[in-house]
Parts: structure tokens; C-alpha cells; sequence
């Protein structure tokens, strides 16, 4: 439990620094005023990315074990024709 909070927080952050340098660059590049504006809206939209990212990377790998465990005799037997 605390592993999984702890790898949500960093995903959150990691994207967060990203879209906010992103947001920055290019606020920066209409004016110094908008750079701030759109490195704090770049880090709200990054820090949502990375929270999304990592529950359906979380949904998609359960999805993979329980398909692995539904289809894994099937699939084996076909295999081996």
C-alpha cells in the first residue's frame, strides 16, 4: 500500500516538473508574464497526466495476468499443434 502511494507521488511529480517546464518555455516565448501562467497550468495538467498514466498502467497490467490466467491453457494447446 505504501509502495503504491509512494510510486503515485512520484509519477505526480515527475510529470508535474515536466509540464511545468514545458508550460514555461512556451509562456516564456510569448512573454515573461505568461511564463509563470503557463508553467503552473503545464505542472496541473502534468501532474494529472501522471496520476491517469499510472492507474492504467495498473488496470493494463492486471488485465495481462488475468488474460494470462483465463487463456493460458488454451493458448498453450494451441501452441503445441
Amino acid at each position: 500500500m505504501v509502495k503504491q502511494q509512494l510510486e503515485l507521488a512520484l509519477s505526480r511529480a515527475r510529470y508535474a516538473a515536466i509540464g511545468a517546464a514545458v508550460g514555461g518555455g512556451l509562456g516564456g516565448l510569448v512573454n515573461k508574464n505568461v511564463a509563470s501562467s503557463g508553467a503552473a497550468v503545464g505542472a496541473l495538467v502534468g501532474a494529472t497526466v501522471g496520476e491517469n498514466r499510472l492507474s492504467a498502467q495498473s488496470r493494463l497490467d492486471e488485465l495481462r495476468t488475468r488474460k494470462d490466467e483465463q487463456f493460458g491453457g488454451v493458448l498453450s494447446k494451441s501452441d503445441s499443434e
